[in-house]
């Protein structure tokens, strides 16, 4: 009787080719499983900070970004304000040549970035990345109180080319902020 139940089971498992050990589709799972986890890696790779001046100014409660028509990355803005707010830093968006007071604006981040088109690792569809950004942080005179880069050459292996523009920018607003790039 014993024998027959596990004849059944074993022949029932046979039938479900997914249920089983020896089937080919575990295999297939597991290397699209692998390929994803990879590409996730390299989407969070490693981003640093560079060519950071900082004149030891005090951190800014608010900053005003002065808007560039010429980087067209939509997510770099929101990024940027989403990175100034992990640091306690309000900030709002101006078009270029609009001055609010200087009660509103008391210091101004302006920036400029590289947009670049290529395909990720295991995709055939080419999108566009921040190749580079540069920050820089003016008091309400213009003077200027820091800066920092990004650029993906400089991540490792380029790995962090398809790193969020959110991660891409972290490091770049922490130095511009405090002026360490690690």
């Amino acid at each position: 009787m014993r024998a027959a139940a596990l004849l059944l089971v074993t022949a029932a498992a046979w039938a479900l080719g997914g249920c089983t050990l020896l089937s080919p589709m575990p295999t297939v799972e597991l290397v699209k499983a692998t390929a994803g986890m990879a590409t996730v890696a390299m989407g969070q790779g490693p981003t640093h900070a560079t060519q950071t001046v900082f004149h030891d100014a005090a951190l800014p409660e608010r900053v005003c970004i002065e808007y560039n028509r010429s980087l067209a990355l939509p997510e770099f803005v929101p990024a940027l304000i989403a990175e100034l707010r992990e640091h306690e830093v309000q900030a709002r968006v101006f078009e270029p040549g609009v001055r609010p007071g200087d009660e509103a604006c008391p210091a101004w981040v302006r920036y400029q970035g590289l947009q670049q088109w290529d395909k990720p690792p295991l995709s055939d569809q080419i999108r566009p990345y921040l190749a580079q950004a540069t920050l820089s942080l003016h008091d309400a005179g213009g003077r200027l109180m820091a800066a920092s880069s990004y650029r993906a050459d400089d991540a490792t292996m380029g790995l962090g080319r398809w790193a969020s523009t959110r991660n891409k920018l972290a490091p770049v607003v922490r130095a511009l902020l405090t002026g360490f790039e690690g």
